[in-house]
């Protein structure tokens, strides 16, 4: 066995997957256990499990985590800080006042205060007025909060009045934690704005899971590096995760993605994730998620941060059949018809067709017709969804990763063929235990031609990346770019372009 091991854990709606992987990335051991309503005990659980399987616990160096705790929060108002929520933008944008979308539970739960102040800028970068210092310090003087959220109009182009806003933050305030939108989300003010109130209000979540994360490690006696799961299918150092903690968010899909990347070998596919709950679909552009273009939506906030781009079916193992879609999650362990219960579910179902073999107890003959009908139904789903995701092509592959992954059938219209990896179970702990650092940055700069030290600005968002990459806890001597594109702005008096650059690299050994 090698001398240093890492473990992946990650954390879905029905199971919490872990998995030992050693340095040649080769799978050592791997175990399934029930997502606890917590969650933090099915993590314990998980990895008990793994750890038990090895002679020597202590060649473990590193634990990454894709977890659902931030999410679960939002989805469930609970857990959250509450938020100083400050706009540099008056008089340009008095008329839509912060929060303003929000569902109003989740507003008076994370809102202690809003404000706009003078400030912000043009697209250009030109202010579009000097920020009101003394108008910040008066907020911050009358909103006692946990945290403070700062976005300014146009702050990815120029963020130069935000990073002065956190100054006065840390003299006026001390060791309040402050986001600024210019690190979180991209251009789109109110969307950017939403993306940083919720990553102030997570800051205190962050702590909590890092806390019982490294409670547990040390109880079992490992002194280990930890890792979080961006939802990019990248990973970032705990230290990164702290600032950003709402970057976490839909690392599950990701994580899947990237392991099946892995595990099959191809890096432009479809990838079907098979959970107890539901089939999330989502696509590898170059071994990394396609992201989505269109704005997000979490826990009824419109967001405009980076997420992958996944289509969601409700089609599980635990899928109760004629009752769609209600799951019994993690209880078909004991409910299902192959393992004694009452429930059909589309495991039965599968198990049924033939497509698996699964459980204790053989299908009642009385309810064959049924599931039959059932699977017939899920592969119509399933063939909607792909043809949903594959945008016209239908000349990649599908990799099927998941526990439930034994629902697919072998041939899926849309798709060239199937691919059925081996340890596809846990593709997605697999994914987060194999997945790079990464840093990336959104800014605007003259377009071709236009001059104004255009190639200046994209070497300094180039660098402004790679040191992100190195933030998060990549190597800085293996970093690279492995992603910089340009969308040309309209309706300038200059012409301009949006630049996307991320870097990406091992983690530092």
């Amino acid at each position: 066995m090698s001398r240093r091991l890492r473990v992946g854990i990650d954390v879905g709606g029905t199971n919490t997957d872990a998995v030992v992987l050693d340095e040649a990335d080769r799978v050592v051991t791997k175990a399934k256990r029930p997502t606890s309503p917590d969650v933090t005990e099915g993590l314990r659980a998980a990895l008990d499990a793994v750890l038990a399987e090895l002679p020597d616990p202590s060649l473990v160096t590193r634990v990454m985590l894709g977890t659902t705790h931030a999410t679960n929060a939002i989805l469930e108002r609970r857990s959250l800080g509450r938020v100083a929520v400050l706009r540099l933008g008056a008089p340009a944008t008095t008329s839509v006042p912060p929060l303003s979308d929000w569902p109003e539970d989740l507003r008076k739960t994370v809102a202690a205060g809003t404000a706009i102040v003078r400030g912000g800028h043009f697209v250009d970068g030109r202010p579009i007025a000097p920020l009101d210092v003394d108008a910040v310090k008066r907020f911050l003087a009358e909103t006692p909060a946990d945290a403070v959220a700062v976005t300014g109009v146009f702050s990815p182009a120029a963020a130069d009045q935000e990073n002065e806003v956190a100054e006065i933050v840390r003299r006026e305030a001390g060791d309040v934690a402050v986001s600024l939108s210019h690190e979180i989300g991209s251009l789109g003010l109110l969307e950017r704005e939403n993306a940083t109130v919720l990553n102030a209000a997570l800051y205190g979540v962050a702590r909590d899971v890092t806390t019982a994360l490294r409670e547990a490690l040390r109880a079992r006696g490992l002194v280990v590096e930890t890792f979080f799961a961006q939802n990019d299918g990248t990973l970032m150092a705990v230290d990164y995760a702290a600032r950003y903690p709402v970057l976490t968010i839909g690392s599950g899909p990701a994580n899947s993605i990237r392991g099946a990347a892995y595990l099959s070998g191809v890096e432009d596919a479809i990838v079907a994730d098979v959970g107890g709950t539901s089939t999330d679909l989502g696509v590898l552009v170059g071994g990394f998620p396609r992201e989505s273009a269109a704005a997000v939506e979490i826990g009824g906030v419109t967001t405009n941060f980076r997420m992958p781009d996944i289509l969601s079916v409700a089609l599980g193992g635990g899928t109760v059949v004629g009752q769609e879609p209600r799951s019994v999650g993690y209880r078909i362990a004991r409910e299902a018809l192959v393992f004694g219960g009452t429930t059909p579910t589309m495991t039965d179902a599968a198990v049924s067709a033939g497509r698996g073999r699964v459980g204790t107890h053989a299908v009642p003959e009385e309810w064959r017709h049924r599931l039959a009908d059932a699977v017939q139904a899920a592969d119509g789903l399933v063939a909607d969804a792909v043809d949903r995701v594959a945008l016209g092509r239908a000349d990649r592959p599908l990799v099927a990763v998941g526990g439930g992954a034994f629902l697919l059938a072998a041939e899926v219209p849309g798709a060239r063929e199937v691919i059925r990896p081996r340890h596809a179970e846990v593709a997605n702990a697999v994914g987060a235990a194999i997945a790079l650092a990464s840093g990336r940055i959104e800014t605007i700069v003259p377009a071709a031609g236009a001059g104004n030290g255009r190639a200046t600005l994209i070497e300094k968002a180039k660098e402004e990346a790679a040191a992100r990459a190195v933030a998060a806890g990549a190597d800085p001597a293996s970093v690279q770019i492995v992603e910089l594109s340009e969308i040309p702005l309209s309706y300038l008096s200059e012409p301009a372009v949006r630049l996307h650059v991320k870097a990406a690299g091992p983690l530092s050994r």
